[in-house]
């Protein structure tokens, strides 16, 4: 029997990131497309022990809690603001969310009527623009230059679309892993204010800073939002890019107002995270044995050595036509391919050799991601990561032979 479907899913339902999904779990498949984090640096042990504790304690751990997330866990993350991001936000302002996803979902679900204008960076993630096109949104991709957004060009679609939100990373972006300078983040904040604009800030890869040698701090403009309570910027974070995906908890921190209306909206949903694996996570964060720094250290330092291998890979004859900007941060180099070869194209031409890679039209909210890729380089091992460049590499020099 054949069903009608919503006309919103026909295009997830055709996207090639489930035939990519499908293919990841081949034991030969190599993945560069997806965003994962590297597993072999899970702390695998510090967690097991947690959990012992945890469910040790008596059996309201698998009892429902609260649908704002486990309150220690909410207190800590404010701490942790407070003493390093100079942001001071009561527990109340935070909610914990399955992931960064259920909390744009929640914040687009609340803010945005069918046809509303939302501004997002251009390029963006893919999770993102798929929030906003199942919600109905008119999305109004907004132009950057690698140091934040273009102002007044900014502004001019402020004034001529009046978004109710404008979805960015200021801090290590998906794809791009850029960072905007301090003057565009006062300049778009500023902007956000005066046209009444809610910023939602990304921050799920802020953590991943692979400049080592990097002096300077750049705020959040949560942050820089009176300390989290100017209420113009909602801000989110996630711990799968930083301890493991599979524990599935991530936050959002902002207005009162906003967060209780996002919560209602959670207890609709799934009425609540996981409440052990909050619980885990922060026996982890508090527990003997494990220190958070010193785990986002060694997280950034092995990103770097494996960023420096990608880049030294993207220097072969194969990729010679293929040009990148070095990122700063997060977990991916964002490349253009040679003139006229769209990547969706390369995309099928790679899939039956085994190797995938993000095609950018799914990162971008235009045409113009058509030309780009994004290459994951946290996740493969470098056995891995030598075969899949290679793999993407010979399929590039094979059309741009033809041509």
């Amino acid at each position: 029997m054949r069903y009608s479907f919503a006309s919103r899913t026909v295009s997830l339902l055709s996207s090639p990131l489930r035939q990519i999904r499908e293919n990841a779990r081949l034991n030969s498949f190599i993945s560069l497309a997806e965003e994962l984090p590297a597993q072999e640096l899970f702390p695998v042990k510090r967690l097991e022990e947690a959990a012992q504790d945890v469910l040790a304690s008596g059996p309201d751990v698998l009892q429902y809690g609260e649908p704002e997330g486990f309150g220690p866990l909410r207190e800590w993350l404010t701490a942790e603001w407070g003493g390093r991001k100079n942001a001071f936000v009561a527990p109340s302002q935070v909610l914990l969310t399955t992931g960064t996803q259920q909390a744009i979902d929640l914040v687009v679900r609340l803010m945005v009527d069918e046809g509303d204008s939302v501004l997002v960076e251009n390029p963006t993630s893919p999770g993102c623009l798929q929030v906003l096109s199942m919600q109905g949104a008119k999305v109004i991709p907004a132009v950057s230059d690698g140091n934040g957004l273009l102002v007044h060009e900014l502004e001019q679609q402020m004034k001529l679309h009046r978004p109710k939100l404008l979805f960015a990373a200021p801090t290590f972006s998906n794809p791009t892993g850029g960072v905007w300078d301090m003057g565009r983040r006062q300049d778009v904040l500023e902007l956000c204010r005066r046209y009444s604009v809610l910023f939602v800030e990304d921050d799920s890869y802020g953590e991943l800073d692979l400049n080592l040698k990097r002096g300077e701090v750049h705020p959040s403009l949560f942050a820089l939002d009176d300390g989290g309570q100017g209420g113009q910027v909602l801000y989110i974070g996630s711990f799968s890019k930083t301890i493991a995906p599979a524990l599935r908890t991530g936050w959002a921190a902002g207005a009162s107002h906003v967060i209780e209306g996002m919560t209602v909206l959670k207890q609709l949903a799934d009425m609540q995270s996981s409440t052990m694996n909050q619980r885990l996570l922060h026996r982890l964060l508090t527990g003997p044995g494990f220190s958070w720094h010193d785990h986002l250290a060694q997280l950034n330092k092995e990103y770097a050595t494996r960023l420096k291998l990608m880049l030294e890979l993207l220097k072969r004859p194969l990729w010679k036509e293929v040009t990148w900007r070095v990122p700063e941060g997060g977990m991916y180099v964002w490349a253009r391919l040679p003139e006229g070869l769209d990547s969706a194209i390369l995309l099928k031409a790679a899939l039956p050799k085994g190797v995938a890679f993000m095609p950018g039209g799914l990162c971008t909210a235009g045409k113009e991601g058509a030309s780009f890729i994004r290459l994951n380089f946290s996740h493969p091992g470098r056995d891995e990561l030598f075969l899949g460049m290679n793999l993407i590499g010979e399929t590039i020099a094979e059309f741009t032979a033809r041509s």
